[in-house]
């Protein structure tokens, strides 16, 4: 099987997924195209213009497959290079541009949208990595069509909901599981990027909550960092340095996974998560998770693992979720914690899977 695959913003969830394709299915021929993870407005409107130029020669080889994640403009690519548009074409959303969080002097998010539906429209076979990614996408765009003034065609949700599967991003098997913990406060490790939708300021609810309980605990607050950062981190790095073990992004991959396996408690505040990669690493690796009863969190954690979603409530939110991280400590002290079972959403759970689906989408 030869498969062109097009990555327009290659961050890391998305690189991830992508290193580990190609991993999984070795005996193909992948021939791939990224474009680096900034600008991400710029990138999702210029990744044709750009490629259609730059990477035609490459655009017009043989290929049996073309396969692009969602941010690649995959109906103006295919007009613009006539080939692509005889070639079998998947699309894997790692997210979608109707499920994220408004903030203030957000512009453009239409224009995005509407691009992605086009690109979903143009490919023979859409995957989402949950249930929630494909459900908030199809819910959009049904809202999005509805705003329209007129000539707005019947049926398109329906025709994307025919060609759409739920199909995670696999995880390789973790050789580095924490062995027998010793004696200590509980790590309670937070990760993500320090941006609005990872909850900064429910993260820092949380710790004053934990404060007040007087639970013995070193924290991780570990993610990659932006110019604009909010101010709950600026807060957090201030407020509890007594408690920091760790504050910033980790360069190296091995030392990062290092950090996952010393976490008694991998926390979530999150307000956008289509699958959680970095929250399934850490489990694996041994960590209890404390994830919010919302977005793709109940696919993959059942209730016990999960504390009350409520957003117009941020402070019972955060009462919430130190509950259930005090509950969960007290469970790992008097070693009765279970953690869930990942195995599903790893590589020899999945391969099969990949493989028949892209066999299928290029027969």
């Amino acid at each position: 099987m030869r498969v062109l695959l097009l990555s327009a913003y290659a961050a890391g969830s998305h690189r991830q997924w992508r290193q580990t394709l190609c991993a999984m299915l070795a005996d193909w021929q992948f021939e791939v195209l990224e474009l680096p993870p900034r600008h991400f407005n710029w990138r999702a409107r210029g990744n044709a213009l750009y490629w259609a130029g730059a990477e035609r020669e490459v655009l017009q080889r043989d290929y049996d497959l073309l396969l692009a994640t969602s941010t690649v403009d995959l109906a103006t690519l295919r007009g613009l290079v006539p080939h692509l548009a005889r070639l079998p074409s998947a699309v894997y959303f790692h997210e979608n541009q109707f499920a994220y969080p408004g903030r203030e002097g957000q512009q453009g998010i239409v224009e995005l949208q509407v691009t992605s539906l086009y690109t979903a429209l143009a490919a023979d076979l859409l995957l989402f990595n949950s249930r929630y990614n494909l459900d908030s996408f199809l819910a959009g765009t049904r809202d999005l069509l509805r705003r329209l003034p007129d000539y707005v065609p019947a049926g398109v949700v329906d025709t994307l909901r025919g060609k759409s599967q739920v199909l995670p991003v696999p995880l390789c098997p973790a050789d580095d599981r924490r062995g027998e913990r010793e004696p200590g406060p509980l790590r309670l490790q937070w990760l993500g990027r320090l941006e609005y939708d990872k909850g900064g300021d429910l993260l820092l609810a949380i710790l004053g909550d934990l404060e007040q309980r007087e639970l013995p605990y070193e924290l991780a607050v570990t993610g990659q960092q932006y110019r604009q950062t909010p101010e709950a981190f600026a807060t957090i790095r201030a407020s509890f340095g007594h408690r920091l073990v760790q504050f910033g992004y980790l360069e190296g991959r091995s030392d990062y996974l290092a950090q996952l396996a010393r976490a008694d408690i991998v926390l979530s505040t999150a307000r956008q998560e289509f699958q959680g990669l970095a929250v399934m690493e850490a489990v694996q690796r041994g960590a209890c998770p404390v994830v919010p009863d919302r977005l793709a969190y109940p696919e993959i954690y059942p209730e016990a693992y999960r504390y009350a979603s409520l957003p117009g409530d941020p402070g019972k939110e955060a009462r919430a979720a130190a509950q259930r991280i005090a509950a969960t400590w007290q469970a790992i002290v008097e070693g009765t914690a279970v953690q869930p079972s990942l195995a599903a959403f790893e590589v020899p759970a999945l391969e099969a899977r990949y493989r028949t689906l892209f066999t299928r989408c290029a027969g």
